[in-house]
């Protein structure tokens, strides 16, 4: 039974050099982490050195994530690229042998299932790395929110001793050195 998820990629492991280009658009339909507005759409690329597979691609989506201050619901656009390398093992088929290249990924989450890609995994994998780790509103940290004054929130995150003591060395006037 041919799953629509697994991109075949037995083609470019039995013959090294050849590409496989494909254009891919998906709902991401098992992703439960992220509320996406728009399908993930992009390329991608597969190519074997014999020893390597290597995965290229650009994709992009529009997703709702929620704001870092106020929670509100801000639609972000994200974009990501794809630069992957899964080792090969075996002698590529075209070479004539009684072997065959066979892929032998070093990373415990599943991309693969054989020789075939697991497009969705891949996918949700390199867009939950490239979500930025505070969103934010058009109000930022400094504007004056109305979501978040009606939550109470402060106009600045909390800042560290660390941080604190920067911000005044920053600020100090020049010649005030023993501060």
């Amino acid at each position: 039974m041919k799953r629509d998820d697994l991109l075949d990629l037995n083609d470019v492991l039995q013959h090294p050099g050849r590409t496989l280009a494909v254009d891919i658009a998906t709902e991401l339909e098992h992703q439960s982490d992220v509320d996406l507005l728009e399908s993930v759409t992009g390329y991608l690329e597969a190519v074997s050195t014999g020893n390597l597979l290597l995965l290229t691609g650009e994709f992009k989506t529009k997703a709702n994530l929620d704001c870092a201050r106020c929670s509100a619901p801000l639609p972000v656009e994200v974009s990501f690229s794809i630069d992957e390398q899964v080792p090969v093992e075996g002698v590529p088929a075209s070479y004539g042998t009684q072997d065959f290249a066979r892929l032998a990924p070093d990373e415990p989450f599943e991309l693969f299932e054989g020789n075939s890609l697991i497009v969705e995994s891949l996918l949700r994998e390199s867009l939950l790395v490239a979500l930025p780790m505070q969103p934010l509103c058009e109000f930022g940290w400094d504007g004056p929110c109305p979501q978040a004054a009606a939550l109470g929130v402060e106009a600045k995150p909390p800042a560290s001793p660390l941080g604190a003591r920067l911000a005044e060395l920053i600020h100090q006037a020049p010649g005030d050195e023993d501060a």
